[in-house]
């Protein structure tokens, strides 16, 4: 029986977007209409405006190359550990908050433990 995932907020599907290098050609796509239409406001300002519209972008998709680096490690230490549990390593495919909601019911198992 094939594994089925959650189905993805929102606000993780811009995220991923804005990591994808599409984003890059649709900013540049952007400064090359704004040349050919109106070379006239293309100034340091203009330039500045599309820097900060790059920067967020670069660092959005280094943090996500790391970001699924940690996670394919991880991943292999889970899978290489016979009393590691199996469904922790899907867990990253969760929202943030069903993330922080298993780890909150984690830290709480722990401290009844103790």
């Amino acid at each position: 029986m094939p594994v089925r995932l959650p189905q993805k907020h929102w606000t993780t599907k811009i995220g991923q977007a804005a990591a994808h290098p599409a984003a890059f050609a649709i900013v540049l796509v952007y400064a090359a209409l704004w040349i050919s239409i109106d070379r006239t406001t293309f100034d340091f300002n203009a330039v500045a405006t599309l820097m900060v519209w790059l920067m967020p972008l670069l660092i959005q998709r280094a943090n996500r190359r790391d970001t699924l680096a940690l996670h394919a490690k991880l991943d292999e230490l889970l899978r290489v550990d016979q009393r590691a549990r199996s469904e922790l390593t899907r867990l990253d495919e969760q929202e943030p908050e069903t993330i922080a909601e298993h780890r909150d019911a984690e830290v709480e198992e722990l401290e009844r433990s103790k």
